[in-house]
């Protein structure tokens, strides 16, 4: 059985700014449709990406920017860092963790740079919308099989 992933709700105070926020991050537009004043569907792709992101008004009651710890993968941790800055996204320093490969849900154990000999899984940088849902770019350059 495949089980793919295809759609991740955000939750968000004003749509437009969202909307213009992850337009800005180079995320593609694919649905904006409004059936009423009650109901608002946004729905955006990132490059690369096969999972998109779906916000609006009446699509979820959970509180905007509690969405926390969503990852998007890059082979180049510094190019994408560098790509969001350009496009005016407030990003965090690329980091890895004191203690392993994955980070932790706070700023502890951070150390500044890319992960020794840059290992897989192990260089991050971070960034938030203007609601405060979390992201994270996670550096990616050998995948295990079957990934």
């Amino acid at each position: 059985m495949d089980l793919k992933l295809e759609v991740v709700v955000l939750p968000v105070s004003d749509v437009d700014r969202a909307k213009a926020f992850y337009e800005k991050a180079g995320f593609r537009l694919d649905v904006d449709y409004v059936a009423d004043d009650s109901y608002r569907v946004v729905h955006l792709t990132p490059p690369g990406s096969q999972c998109s992101i779906l916000f609006g008004t009446g699509v979820t009651t959970a509180a905007p920017g509690s969405q926390q710890g969503l990852h998007l993968i890059v082979s180049d941790i510094e190019a994408a860092h560098a790509e969001l800055v350009d496009r005016g996204i407030d990003m965090s320093e690329i980091f890895h963790d004191a203690g392993g490969v994955f980070h932790r849900g706070t700023e502890e154990g951070r150390v500044s740079g890319l992960a020794p000999e840059r290992a897989s899984y192990g260089s991050f940088a971070t960034f938030t919308d203007p609601d405060g849902n979390g992201w994270a770019l996670q550096e990616i350059t050998t995948r295990l099989p079957g990934r």
